[in-house]
């Protein structure tokens, strides 16, 4: 049987191991990726032994996403170096590619492809869901930090996504609850949030995430379903060729757009390489059966640039000295923030 490409859906699964209904939709022509929760992780064993089961149940290729930011949203602790959110970079910028690094060292050790990471948003005070989840209040300081964390992913073998495009930063309210509305204009979006997205764009940034957020002034549909923001603005004005991986599809703010086949629909059109469909088993079905499964060469392109490369295996990690001193290194300023 011929190998399948990477399909333009990123599902879930729910526990420690795989269901028989959970290898049926892996195997799915459509899937192209899974990502993982801290529900499904215990230890880095257990994790790899998972993964390793999820590749299997897949006849060709399957990439492996977690959110391992540090802070707040790190799924998997257990075993693994907490890591500082990006706020707290500030203090000390030459520990972000250190945490970059190291956060991409020991994924790719237990077999993850990559974390949904940086966070490229300018945090301006009013969104708690953002808040230190942002490098810096300033738009060329986030830029500068994040590009540095950037770097230390890089150098360990991990594509990075810069998120949430075009800036989530400014509104208060959480796009998984409700769909929150930016009434700026683009040229103050421009001079501001979309500084960091331009700057890691023109590095190479390899993927982006757009945001579940409304710029009216702008477009009617959210970013992550406007063609506005993803082919004339991302696309064609900041010249991004990379990976487009919508945010989740099951989140209020992309409820506006109609049932899951319409929101998978007009985020495939808008742009988007990649649909999630995450913590909703039944909704995930319905886009992997409803979704036309097409070939798409340069969309397949694109998403296998966001393939792993480990170049330090679990069995090694411990014993190597960058890892022992870099560890030590983050977990002290992490746990003198805690």
């Amino acid at each position: 049987m011929k190998p399948l490409a990477i399909g333009p859906v990123m599902i879930d699964i729910e526990g420690y191991s795989l269901t028989a209904l959970d290898k049926e939709k892996i195997a799915h022509p459509n899937t192209g990726a899974l990502i993982l929760f801290a529900r499904n992780y215990d230890n880095p064993r257990q994790i790899a032994a998972l993964i390793q089961e999820i590749r299997t149940a897949r006849n060709g290729d399957i990439l492996i996403a977690v959110d391992q930011e540090g802070g707040r949203v790190q799924r998997f602790q257990n075993g693994f170096t907490r890591l500082p959110a990006a706020a707290l970079y500030v203090e000390q910028p030459d520990l972000a590619e250190a945490a970059g690094w190291l956060m991409a060292t020991e994924l790719l050790a237990v077999g993850v492809d990559f974390s949904f990471a940086p966070v490229l948003d300018v945090d301006c005070g009013v969104s708690e869901i953002i808040g230190n989840r942002s490098f810096s209040t300033d738009a060329e300081q986030a830029g500068r930090l994040a590009s540095t964390f950037r770097q230390g992913m890089r150098s360990a073998g991990m594509a990075a996504t810069g998120k949430h495009f075009p800036g989530h930063g400014a509104v208060a309210l959480d796009s998984h609850l409700a769909l929150p509305v930016d009434e700026r204009d683009l040229e103050t979006i421009r001079y501001q949030d979309l500084l960091p997205f331009k700057q890691l764009i023109e590095q190479g940034l390899e993927a982006v995430m757009p945001a579940h957020v409304v710029y009216p002034q702008i477009d009617r549909y959210p970013a992550g379903f406007s063609s506005t923001w993803l082919q004339t603005i991302l696309r064609g004005e900041l010249g991004f060729d990379g990976a487009i991986f919508s945010d989740d599809l099951s989140m209020a703010g992309a409820a506006a757009i109609g049932d899951f086949t319409e929101r998978a629909g007009l985020a495939q059109q808008a742009g988007c390489d990649m649909l999630l469909v995450c913590n909703n088993s039944a909704a995930a079905e319905q886009v992997l059966d409803k979704l036309p499964i097409k070939q798409n060469s340069k969309r397949e392109q694109r998403l296998q640039a966001m393939r792993g490369q480990c170049l330090i295996d679990s069995d090694a990690l411990p014993r190597s000295e960058k890892w022992q001193t870099l560890s030590k290194q983050i977990s002290e300023f992490y746990e003198s923030h805690a």
